[in-house]
């Protein structure tokens, strides 16, 4: 089986296990010439997806939000050895396990990254972790990361 790998997205949400994602993406990548796209997703807070079910628009959330994800994401780049890799950095705002599948659609990826573990646990209690639910949505193969 030749599998040819273009374009990757590695999903990160600040944990340990999102960067170890994001790194072995960033390897991958690298083997393989191919794009990395490195995302985070805004949670919107509870009730704000309004009368017709659209996610709010990022400048709705408070700054801090924002400001947070944006740390994510120079936080990753900064750990990251993205050295001769092309690649971007992609804000998502709604259910992080839906928000990470459209992505892939989207960008017509080929591998999606995810740490195993990265929400708290009250989080996962509720809604599941989102590496379990991904790997039900993603339009592609995902590689679950300890």
């Amino acid at each position: 089986m030749d599998w040819d790998i273009e374009t990757i997205v590695a999903g990160i949400d600040g944990s340990e296990q999102s960067l170890s994602a994001a790194r072995l993406a960033t390897v991958i990548a690298r083997r393989f010439g191919a794009r990395l796209i490195i995302a985070t997703v805004v949670r919107p807070p509870e009730g704000w997806w309004g009368i017709g079910g659209e996610p709010p628009a990022p400048e709705a959330f408070a700054n801090a939000v924002v400001e947070a994800r944006k740390e994510i994401l120079d936080r990753a780049e900064a750990s990251l050895d993205l050295e001769g890799v092309e690649y971007d950095t992609v804000e998502e705002v709604g259910d992080p396990a839906g928000a990470l599948a459209d992505l892939c659609r989207r960008e017509d990826a080929d591998l999606l990254v995810v740490g195993r573990r990265g929400a708290g646990l009250v989080e996962r209690l509720l809604v599941g972790s989102v590496a379990d639910r991904v790997t039900h949505i993603a339009p592609c193969p995902v590689i679950t990361v300890p």
